[in-house]
């Protein structure tokens, strides 16, 4: 089945200029080709469509998802599930989110979701399934649900091929703290021994799974990057040393903006207007070294959907890498380029 989209204002996320009247065609769900309106000709039994002059881009990706942070006590697990897979499809199809990377669920929920979605029992997504979030007995975020404490070096490996067993696409890592919560959870802690930190990176290399790596000081960013991590997450504070590996090692930074510049009248919703209330973040937080201002540009992430962290894979820009190069390559998949 072939499908002409024609007479768009086509944004290609490659070139900074829009290129106007041009026809998109489509082959068996795949972009065959890209030409002007007028080399279209007769289109033969394709479906045509014209736009008439409306603007079209491809689909968005968000790379870094959790559900509502709720506890069973607030709502009963089943709701939950089906909240999150509502919230899942309105990505897809109030927002154009075509690619969806999660960093923690409770219960294996976004395996769930996958299924269903890779099935066609459900309209949704491409999304990609972390399981739980893995950090040390007192470590990150712990009222969210979505941690599973872990310690000692064979503990990080057995909670690892369990996630491995449950289906997930890769492995969440939380290194280090992050900038709300306890005092016993900051961002400038980090909480892997280093047997711990090894034998987690070691099993997760041994069996194909990228890692997904929560790091939010230089110390975590380096022993990351250096341990072979797909991801940084967050990155809250770098210095100009995780600058040089990042770029060395090829490693994508996701800076999750939509968190640490969260701002008042972007708050959608309780849990994001009493965030905003206690950060009162500091400059030298996000902005602290001079590399890392180079690196985070763009300002606040948009906010569409009330996802809880909504941000855009900005790292093509941050990091001054090729745009088309490395999404051709599969970023959320890595290990699974081609798959689908």
């Amino acid at each position: 089945m072939k499908t002409i989209l024609s007479h768009a204002n086509l944004i290609d996320c490659v070139t900074p200029q829009v290129r106007p009247d041009t026809a998109v065609l489509i082959e068996d769900g795949r972009i065959r080709g890209i030409l002007p309106s007028g080399e279209v000709g007769s289109a033969g039994d394709a479906l045509m469509s014209d736009l008439k002059g409306g603007y079209l881009m491809p689909g968005l990706w968000d790379v870094h998802i959790h559900p509502d942070y709720l506890s069973l006590d607030e709502m009963p697990l089943a709701d939950q599930v089906t909240l999150f897979g509502h919230r899942l499809a309105a990505a897809l199809t109030e927002s154009g989110i075509v690619g969806l990377r999660c960093a923690g669920t409770h219960h294996f929920m976004d395996v769930a979701w996958k299924r269903a979605f890779d099935s066609g029992q459900h309209l949704g997504p491409r999304l990609f399934a972390s399981g739980h979030f893995l950090t040390t007995t007192g470590g990150h975020f712990l009222t969210s649900g979505h941690a599973l404490e872990v310690d000692g070096p064979y503990g990080w490996v057995r909670a690892i091929r369990e996630q491995i067993k449950n289906g997930v696409d890769h492995i969440k890592l939380n290194l280090s703290g992050g900038i709300m919560g306890p005092a016993w959870d900051l961002h400038t802690h980090s909480f892997l021994l280093d047997d711990e930190i090894r034998a987690a990176f070691e099993i997760c290399r041994k069996r194909g799974f990228n890692v997904m790596a929560h790091a939010t000081n230089p110390d975590a960013v380096k022993n990351a990057i250096r341990l072979g991590a797909h991801s940084i997450e967050h990155g809250y504070v770098m210095d100009d040393e995780c600058i040089a590996l990042l770029l060395e090692h090829d490693t994508w930074y996701v800076p999750t903006l939509g968190i640490s510049h969260l701002t008042a009248s972007q708050a959608t919703n309780p849990f994001e207007a009493a965030w905003v209330a206690q950060s009162g973040l500091s400059y030298a937080l996000c902005c602290g070294a001079e590399q890392l201002r180079t690196c985070m540009p763009c300002g606040s992430a948009k906010r569409s959907m009330p996802l809880y962290e909504w941000r855009w894979a900005l790292t093509s820009a941050l990091l001054r890498k090729p745009r088309c190069s490395r999404w051709d390559c599969g970023f959320a998949t890595g290990r699974r380029r081609g798959r689908r």
